[in-house]
């Protein structure tokens, strides 16, 4: 199947025009006219996926490998080190991003893992309204994401909304309109801010909030006539107990 035909799919799947200006999702590596054997879907392509892959792959990721200005490539260092090895072995590389957050990974994380149900979707923020208890909310939490621990701001004992953004998505507290943001990256002065406006935010994880883009590509690109492999991404953390 020719790269092209799949980059069509994916485009009317999740059009490639909803990314953000700063993004850089679509074709990262590649040549559109050539055939692609197999696809390998993960949040993030790395060394050993590009080592086991055959020749002719093409990885479908969440997180662009080339993300902002890269002005030369020194394969010595990441990411021209994993470029120089995908372009050596004719290996193509799509990345959907901010697109695929809007129409497909949200969603899927607040209404089939996290079981709540949407009563308002803007484009990166889902919300819910119910009632819920603090321990209850982060037993959920930690029960469905694999969350050991969690970092919580302005503690709440009932929350009547539920708002999600997974990822990163702290800078789009303004744009929330609920007792409860569940997000991921929260930064000091993210949690400053969400305090002095008297809303309850919960880290979530980067990483634990966007690990189902596998499964959901995988579900997405079953139609195609190619063999679709789902490749388990690392998270870069890890917690250490001493």
């Amino acid at each position: 199947m020719k790269l092209q035909e799949i980059y069509n799919h994916l485009n009317t799947m999740s059009p490639f025009l909803l990314q953000e200006k700063w993004d850089n999702s679509g074709l990262i590596v590649g040549d559109m006219r050539r055939d692609v054997s197999q696809v390998v879907v993960s949040l993030d392509v790395d060394d050993e996926m590009i080592e086991a892959a055959a020749e002719d792959t093409l990885f479908v990721v969440h997180h662009p490998l080339i993300f902002g200005k890269l002005t030369q490539l020194d394969f010595a260092k990441y990411p021209a080190n994993l470029l120089e090895k995908m372009i050596l072995k004719k290996q193509s590389l799509i990345a959907m991003h901010t697109n695929f957050d809007q129409t497909h990974l949200n969603r899927y994380v607040f209404e089939k893992i996290l079981g709540l149900s949407l009563d308002m979707q803007h484009p990166f923020v889902c919300t819910a309204k119910g009632v819920w208890h603090y321990k209850e909310l982060l037993g959920l939490l930690k029960e469905k994401l694999s969350l050991p621990t969690l970092k919580v701001v302005g503690k709440k004992e009932t929350i009547r909304s539920i708002a999600l953004t997974t990822g990163a998505g702290a800078s789009l507290m303004d744009e929330v309109e609920a007792d409860c943001f569940l997000t991921g990256d929260i930064k000091y002065h993210d949690a400053m801010k969400a305090m002095s406006e008297n809303l309850m935010m919960v880290d979530i994880g980067h990483y634990e909030s966007e690990r189902f883009f596998a499964e959901i590509m995988a579900g997405e690109l079953k139609v195609l006539p190619l063999l679709v492999i789902i490749a388990n991404s690392k998270n870069p953390f890890h917690s250490e107990t001493l």
